[in-house]
């Protein structure tokens, strides 16, 4: 298994970490296969030596308590002690489980026992092939350019679109129109499946090109073939129409083509400005990581240790040879992004990911447009499994066969999911036994297998997810991934591309039942074990060992109900009435005043149509005045025409009257383009600590029931309901600048 070196961490000049030392150490053959077959020896015993109850549990509670410790210290060397500790706790306990759990007395018992078996084989496969990806994320930094600009080469950039409106695509094109490289050796391109004239009017009047096709054979990926029939330069960077690029993007990343002859991909960060719906209908945004950050904050820093940076499809870099020598962006799934990066590793080119973001765009409105999204991922990393497997065939190393392989894994969740929440019922309601053991022993061999998980992935993906939500992830998605993954297995031709809508409006706060009705199941399913489970404990004749089985099983289905009700709670849809999303950050501003006075000022937020303005004390302007308001970038400034349209206090919104295409084009460097924006916030969460996960997820547990009831009142008694909500209604003042004379 070939890596990267991990050369990008820095050290002063001369020192010699002891972690180096040893390193040196090792770089003897002889003495790494010695040391290898010594660790194998002392983990296989480590694994298979039996121990009694009072043994093993002393061996679960000192590992832990050496784990607590070595989660405090920030380094390499302790995470990798971690991961071993997690290992050894997790492989003992599978090794336990199925030479001591599963002498199954009665079909029924077989069928769940099983069932829960391979779960959790599935489990922990994916844990440890997630070790591997993140153990030691290569965190690649930017390689300088020639002094000389005229030797860096041509660059065509793509925006592919198909029925997004142009007010998604404008800010694109703009940013794109202003990336910080000679004019002479970059075009823009819009690639417009739909063939609309609005489209080619606007490319006509902001200078970018215009490219189309007779039809739509291969969406995007034929999209992008089509146009790099009709193009030339040596490289092409790809983005989504609704992904804005920053100024700084290809000097900030073509460095790296430029030092390795073979590299052929370099990926960046799809940052969003706008929440997903988790963050939107949680409230979580910019609080909480969100469902992608652990991909790109962490897992594809640590494929690129591998040499296995998968291509995302947006805010990416192509060299066109390689590309072509592939046949292209790969046609036969429909997620050519990652094929595509797959047939180039299989063709002996690298790959690179680049940990900074250079781009942000926006995130899907609702949940079931997260959820389309989601599916398509799903279905098409099942056909690549399905027809183009990367532990099969040539040109991969182990590394890279071993990060293909957990990618495509890590969407066969739905199944092993909807198990884990509902394993406890097995017992519950049909009294089967998935464990042949005492409750005891279950629980002094899985605590520490689940102990050690959580922290250990706490302590390595704390910046980019936080505990227990990815069990709301993935219980959202379960049931809608597993149908098409499976399908897909079965007929990798099954299935079509699917374009995700983006900047649309949510005019009204609704609940998506349609969307809810797995989790909804599965929520009543639990409660009513969680019923069934107190009523034999309060009127049932049990021995002690029984009423320890019946504890430990509602346990897990109180963590069930938690889980499930906060996946309810995400199907609760929040207004969105602006169809261009905000930025909510702090930068310099001038207001100009008709009288000729001009207020030092701040920005609260900006989008591409107005802007938030936080005034001095004592500052006050009324609706309506027409205004000027100066942007700053360094030294840079752009004055814009805008009408107040909400003032209350000090703060205060603007919205720009008509502006030119000269000042759009500098409102979006102004603005959107700047590196600085997306930079300062990612990977800047506070650190995870998962018992205040744990809090905030049974706090959005508790509210998504609350709101359930409340959904459930209304329907059965739909008169009542809108008696009461009157009661509690408090009458509304107008505010005072408004407030009408008596």
């Amino acid at each position: 298994m070939s890596a990267r070196p991990a050369s990008s961490a820095p050290t002063s000049a001369g020192s010699v970490t002891p972690l180096r030392r040893g390193l040196r150490l090792f770089a003897s053959r002889g003495i790494r296969v010695v040391a290898l077959l010594i660790s194998a020896v002392l983990l296989g015993l480590a694994i298979t030596v039996p121990l009694d109850l009072e043994q093993q549990f002393g061996f679960a509670v000192s590992t832990f308590l050496v784990a607590l410790v070595l989660r405090r210290f920030a380094n390499r060397l302790a995470v990798l002690m971690m991961i071993v500790l997690s290992c050894t706790a997790s492989l003992r306990y599978l090794y336990w489980r199925v030479t001591e759990t599963v002498a199954f007395e009665t079909p029924v018992d077989a069928f769940f026992g099983w069932g829960l078996v391979a779960a959790e084989l599935y489990a922990l496969t994916v844990l440890l092939l997630g070790y591997l990806q993140t153990a030691w994320p290569l965190q690649r930094k930017p390689v300088p350019l020639p002094a000389d600009s005229r030797t860096w080469p041509t660059v065509d950039v793509f925006i592919p679109t198909y029925n997004e409106s142009l007010n998604v695509v404008r800010q694109s094109v703009f940013a794109a129109l202003t990336l910080d490289w000679p004019a002479d050796k970059v075009q823009v391109f819009v690639l417009d499946d739909g063939r609309r004239p609005e489209f080619r009017a606007f490319c006509e009047e902001v200078g970018a090109g215009y490219i189309t096709r007779e039809d739509n054979r291969h969406a995007k990926a034929g999209n992008l073939n089509w146009a790099l029939t009709q193009t030339d330069s040596e490289y092409v960077a790809i983005f989504d129409c609704d992904h804005v690029p920053t100024r700084s993007f290809l000097q900030i990343c073509m460095g790296w083509f430029l030092k390795d002859a073979k590299l052929a991909m370099l990926q960046t960060p799809h940052f969003f400005f706008s929440p997903d719906p988790f963050e939107k209908n949680l409230h979580t945004f910019r609080k909480v990581p969100n469902e992608g950050e652990l991909f790109y904050g962490l897992v594809q820093d640590g494929n690129d240790l591998w040499n296995a940076s998968f291509f995302c499809g947006s805010c990416a870099i192509l060299r066109r040879k390689p590309l072509l020598e592939i046949g292209g962006v790969a046609t036969e799934t429909v997620t050519e992004d990652a094929h595509t990066a797959l047939k180039l590793s299989r063709a002996g080119y690298d790959t690179a990911y680049l940990g900074l973001p250079q781009a942000a765009g926006l995130a899907t409105e609702s949940l079931s447009a997260h959820i389309g999204q989601r599916v398509r991922w799903a279905r098409g990393m099942a056909q690549i499994c399905r027809i183009d497997n990367p532990l099969l065939g040539r040109g991969l190393n182990l590394g890279q066969r071993l990060c293909y392989l957990n990618a495509m894994l890590h969407f066969f969740y739905g199944l092993p999911r909807l198990v884990f929440l509902t394993a406890p019922l097995a017992y519950l309601f049909f009294g089967a036994h998935v464990f042949q053991a005492s409750a005891l022993m279950i629980t002094v061999y899985a605590l520490p297998h689940i102990f050690h998980a959580s922290i250990t992935n706490s302590r390595i993906q704390g910046r980019f997810r936080h505990s227990f939500w990815n069990e709301v992830y993935e219980t959202v998605l379960a049931w809608y991934i597993m149908r098409p993954v499976l399908l897909a297995m079965i007929n990798p031709r099954l299935g079509k591309f699917n374009v995700t809508a983006k900047g649309g409006v949510i005019e009204q706060a609704y609940f998506d039942k349609t969307m809810a009705k797995p989790y909804l199941v599965l929520l009543s399913l639990n409660l009513a074990g969680l019923a069934v489970g107190v009523y034999h404990l309060a009127v049932g004749t049990i021995t002690p060992d029984v009423m320890i089985t019946i504890a430990i099983n509602l346990g897990w289905t109180i963590y069930n109900i938690i889980i499930t009700s906060a996946s309810a709670a995400v199907a609760a849809e929040s207004l969105q009435m602006r169809g261009d999303p905000r930025v909510a950050v702090t930068l310099r501003a001038m207001i100009g005043l008709p009288d000729g006075k001009t207020i030092a000022c701040e920005t609260s937020d900006y989008s591409q149509t107005g802007v938030g303005i936080t005034l001095p004390d004592g500052v006050a302007i009324p609706s309506g005045t027409a205004l000027h308001v100066s942007l700053f970038r360094g030294d840079e400034e752009g004055v814009f025409p805008a009408t107040v349209v909400f003032s209350r206090g000090e703060r205060l919104g603007l919205q720009f009257d008509t502006l030119s295409v000269n000042q759009q084009v500098e409102l979006s460097q102004l603005t959107f383009a700047r590196a600085d924006t997306w930079a300062n916030s990612w990977g800047q969460r506070k650190p995870d600590k998962p018992l205040t996960a744990l809090y905030e997820i049974t706090a959005i547990g508790m509210g998504g029931m609350h709101m359930l009831i409340r959904q459930t009142v209304k329907a059965l008694f739909p008169r009542w309901s809108r008696a009461y909500l009157a009661a509690r209604r408090k009458p509304v003042m107008p505010a005072p600048e408004t407030r009408l004379p008596s």
